[in-house]
This record gives structure tokens, sequence and C-alpha cells, in this order.
């Protein structure tokens, strides 16, 4: 069984958020950073990685993504800045 992340772009602090999951956290982000694959983030510039996670299993990072999908907005705020309270853009520590 594969491994997951799940994953979580603003625009920008408090800005749009998009949630997503990955089997390859590294190629995902680059594919959002470069507006590969057009639609909701390319559309709305939702390209900072500000917070990520890893599962290993695929389906359990499924079953996340699904789950904070369903949070408020204040409770992904809070998921983000408990571990990453500058809103910093994660990319290049992966």
């Amino acid at each position: 069984m594969k491994q997951g992340w799940v994953y979580i772009l603003a625009s920008k602090r408090d800005g749009t958020l998009y949630i997503g999951v990955t089997s390859n956290l590294t190629e995902r982000i680059y594919a959002h950073k470069q507006k590969i694959v057009k639609g909701f983030t390319a559309k709305y510039s939702v390209d900072r990685l500000v917070y990520y996670a890893p599962f290993e299993r695929i389906d359990d990072a499924i079953t996340e993504e699904k789950r904070l999908k369903n949070w408020k907005r204040e409770w992904k705020i809070a998921l983000i800045e408990r571990d990453n309270p500058e809103w910093s853009d994660l990319y290049d520590t992966l």
C-alpha cells in the first residue's frame, strides 16, 4: 500500500484554502505552483503549502482529507497555526 499525504494550500495568510491528498507531496505541490493542472488552485493562485501530514496508507490520507474538508474554516486555520503560525510556505522544507 502506498504512503499518503494530506495537505493544505493557501493563497496568502487567512486567504483562500485548498485541501488535497496525494501519494507524492513534492511532485504534487510543484504541479500546483507551476499551475500545470488547470482548476481551482490555478484560477485563484492557491499555491502556498501551509500544512501537511503523512499517513502510512493512502486510504487513511483520503479519509483524513474528507474529514478536514468538512471542518469549519476556523478549525482549519487553528490547525495551520498550531504548527505554522506565520503561514510560511513549507514547500522548501520538503
